[in-house]
Order: C-alpha cells, then sequence, then structure tokens
C-alpha cells in the first residue's frame, strides 16, 4: 500500500508511483469519490474535447466527407 501525508494546509502530494500509474501529470484534475465516512477513491479526471482533438489524425487516412461518414454510420448500424 502506498501512503501520503495531509499537511496543516490540507495538501496532499500524491506518491510518484501513483501519478505514474494514473498517467498525472502537472495541472491534471483529481476526483475524489467519498464511499461512507472512512473511504475515499481518487479517480483522474477525464480530458476535454479540446485536449484530445486531433489525437487520432493520420496523414497516411483517406480524407472523408461528411456524407461519407453519415453512409458509413448508416451501412453499420442497417448491419446490426
Amino acid at each position: 500500500m502506498v501512503t501520503a501525508t495531509l499537511t496543516s494546509k490540507g495538501q496532499l502530494t500524491i506518491p510518484k508511483s501513483v501519478r505514474d500509474i494514473l498517467r498525472l501529470h502537472a495541472g491534471d484534475r483529481v476526483a475524489f469519490v467519498v464511499h461512507g465516512e472512512r473511504e475515499a477513491v481518487l479517480k483522474p479526471m477525464t480530458k476535454s474535447v479540446d485536449e484530445v482533438f486531433g489525437c487520432l489524425y493520420s496523414p497516411k487516412q483517406p480524407h472523408r466527407t461528411i456524407e461519407q461518414m453519415n453512409e458509413a454510420v448508416a451501412e453499420r448500424m442497417r448491419k446490426r
């Protein structure tokens, strides 16, 4: 079990091993989910759309129009 110490100002330093596992970096946000009076779970907050925009871009992938994308989605839904 990895531990941390609460400061007099109510601050915690998340140990490096935990930051590495959760892929947390300076400026990332975390949420605390409290269960009862004796337990809390720390969860990394998901990234916003603006932060991940373009991460799937590949110059090798052919360009598609909106109409082509809509048709591909419709075709996939028909196959269900």
